[in-house]
């Protein structure tokens, strides 16, 4: 009786029975289950939860320290892991320290944005745990919100009692309903599966999921995925022995068909628990205490379709920004964006590897959206409604690239994540009010077009720098506001960088700039990359506070991997660098920690670790004035949350191979 829920008393579970195995679903056949062994070891890991980029999970650590002597373990705790580049969780740390206490805490749920947390914890008053009439320290819920710091103090739900457990969360997409264990009054077994719908802030009466779901024994550890679909552990519903896991589709506390037991290889003849299923319903994580794992129960990864994403119907409608009349054949190209990465398709961006600035010996990734003629053939035209039809799936993200002659484009992002029914997605054009330009890149010794020629922009009126690609001609053009004057800096490998400027004034037309590239010499194009050269990564977002790269922000590495699988020869520092934010010993512990973490996701792509050397700078080298003291907004201190790769030793000749797969992998939909 190695698994956790055979001891757990203050669960106040009953007797284990051993049942025939249940009707085996088909599309089960090709799942795989790996063990996580970075994170597993002899104690219990259980209960994982998705969290940025990674996985939070419940674990007993040690035998030092308190015990609770019902079980005869120590107290369990949140640990969060960091996901490889396959979706493996990498070696575990302390998730919080206000969040680990010395009572029992997990499993835990967040919702969609990250800044906000449910979870399970032993019965607290005034920091002192309390006991029912029985003498049991029940299990409650507690909500927390992330704070900059950390996450504030929780505070209890008003659906716990301290007189049954209330226990096991998990929240709905969009935040609405929340699932959960408990065996309060009016339970059919030992413990049932409850539902409970979210009103502003308040929590209605907690709702049983009924005789479908529930059954005479154990029900626990539900989980609600994005498509409707509900898993649970059941000990009941004829399983294969111990806790089963169940899926049942359902609409908030009704069951939409019959509960169905997932077979094997997701179940065996031990405890099997705690199913969590990413987005697209092809990988999850589950707990397992079957035979040939590291310790009592252990976390195991699985890939293979156990919930399809439900269709939702939508209509996209383009209007004009200022008249809010509709707009008849607009062209909408439709991209796809997941927690992965890419799927198949086409891609909205370049990423080019350039100066950081003009005559800068430093290097930036930069992320250079495509000419639409480069895109071909548009998704959608608008009718004369200004509408165009269009099938979604529940719990994904889009991106929509809208444009139409003589209005600015515009790309929208759009999430079904939490949405139901039939979906409206409204794109508004602005028409243009500036001077069209076009321009040409060329070869200054051929007079040729350049292709795929990066041209950096710069007003005299201000704003950001713009980055314009050249088509296979070599041919850009841009719609430019009057009264200001316009520097353009052309640069491709293999070629010094030239320029060019103009003056727009009001009633410009038939504007042409000229940008001129002179071949650079043989010897000087064989190494792009010398030693010292640093690349500035600006898309990998860390929080505050905190070593992991968040969700979708990493993929300026896969470009950095993609250079060291190119020119094998190269040897790298990875740099980190924290906002000012926090003391100077703290901060260059942080920033040691998050260039390790940047290691770890490229080595996990295939670089050889001995080629990545690592250090953090701390907040040493702030890139603006955001230094103590000086009050300055989130997005400023995040422009100093940085990582630069620095290279440290090269010995093959190279070229530059500008890559086509940028840091936010936006992948055509094909629908």
């Amino acid at each position: 009786m190695k698994s956790l829920y055979r001891l757990l008393s203050v669960f106040t579970i009953i007797g284990i029975f051993s049942m025939g195995l249940s009707a085996q679903s088909g599309d089960m056949n090709q799942i795989k289950l790996v063990n996580c062994t970075d994170i597993n070891t002899e104690y219990l890991e259980f209960s994982p939860s998705f969290y940025q980029n990674g996985l939070i999970f419940i674990t007993a650590p040690t035998t030092a320290g308190p015990k609770d002597m019902k079980i005869g373990e120590t107290f369990f705790e949140m640990y969060f892991s960091e996901f490889d580049g396959q979706g493996m969780p990498t070696s575990p740390e302390d998730f919080s320290f206000q969040m680990n206490t010395r009572v029992h805490e997990g499993p835990v749920t967040f919702n969609r944005t990250f800044d906000e947390m449910y979870f399970s914890r032993n019965n607290l008053k005034r920091n002192s745990t309390k006991s029912d009439e029985a003498g049991l320290i029940r299990m409650q819920i507690y909500q927390s919100k992330k704070t900059f710091f950390d996450w504030d103090i929780p505070t209890k739900l008003p659906i716990s009692n301290k007189e049954y457990d209330v226990m096991h969360p998990t929240l709905s997409p969009n935040g609405d309903k929340m699932y959960f264990t408990s065996n309060m009054p009016g339970s059919r077994g030992g413990t049932d599966i409850y539902v409970v719908n979210k009103i502003g802030d308040d929590w209605g009466e907690p709702v049983n999921m009924g005789s479908e779901v529930n059954t005479d024994k154990n029900e626990a550890f539900p989980f609600i995925h994005e498509s409707g679909t509900l898993f649970f552990a059941s000990m009941g519903h004829n399983g294969m022995g111990g806790y089963d896991i169940y899926r049942v589709n359902v609409d908030g506390s009704k069951s939409m068909g019959s509960v169905e037991n997932l077979g094997a290889p997701i179940n065996s003849s031990e405890d099997d628990f705690g199913l969590i299923l990413n987005a697209e319903g092809n990988r999850g994580y589950l707990t397992s205490a079957r035979p040939g794992g590291a310790g009592k129960d252990d976390i195991y990864m699985f890939d293979g379709f156990v919930a399809a994403p439900k269709v939702l119907s939508s209509i996209i409608r383009v209007y004009d920004a200022e008249t809010k009349e509709r707009i008849e054949g607009a062209e909408i190209r439709v991209f796809e964006r997941t927690s992965d990465g890419l799927v198949s398709g086409g891609e909205l961006y370049d990423v080019v590897v350039m100066p950081e600035r003009g005559g800068s010996n430093d290097l930036i990734l930069k992320l250079v959206r495509k000419n639409a003629e480069s895109l071909g053939a548009p998704d959608l035209l608008t009718n004369g409604e200004g509408e165009s039809p269009y099938n979604m799936d529940s719990g994904k993200g889009y991106l929509f690239f809208v444009t139409k002659d003589g209005y600015t484009s515009n790309e929208l992002t759009y999430s079904t994540v939490g949405k139901e029914g039939e979906l409206i997605v409204e794109v508004p054009l602005s028409k243009e009010r500036c001077a069209q330009v076009t321009g040409q890149v060329k070869n200054a010794a051929t007079g040729a077009g350049i292709a795929n020629a990066v041209v950096r922009m710069t007003s005299s009126c201000g704003g950001k720098e713009e980055f314009i690609q050249t088509d296979v001609n070599g041919n850009f053009n841009s719609c430019l506001p009057p009264n200001c004057n316009y520097s353009f800096i052309g640069e491709k490998a293999g070629f010094n960088s030239g320029n060019s400027s103009l003056s727009v004034t009001p009633g410009s037309s038939g504007l042409n700039t000229i940008i001129n590239l002179s071949p650079v010499a043989p010897a000087v194009a064989s190494n792009p990359f010398p030693v010292g050269t640093v690349i500035v990564f600006e898309k990998i977002y860390y929080d505050f506070n905190k070593s992991a790269i968040r969700t979708g922000a990493a993929r300026e590495l896969d470009e950095a991997v993609n250079i060291m699988k190119s020119y094998p020869s190269i040897n790298i520092q990875l740099m980190s660098h924290t906002d000012s934010r926090g003391g100077n010993a703290y901060n260059q512990k942080l920033s040691n920690k998050r260039a390790e973490s940047a290691k770890r996701y490229m080595v996990a792509r295939g670089v050889a670790p001995s080629r990545i050397t690592t250090v953090g700078m701390g907040e040493n080298q702030l890139r603006n004035g955001c230094r103590d003291g000086v009050n300055c907004s989130e997005e400023e201190h995040q422009y100093n949350r940085r990582t630069e790769l620095k290279v440290v030793s090269i010995s093959e000749n190279v070229r530059v191979e500008y890559g086509n797969r940028g840091p936010e992998k936006i992948d055509r939909k094909r629908n």
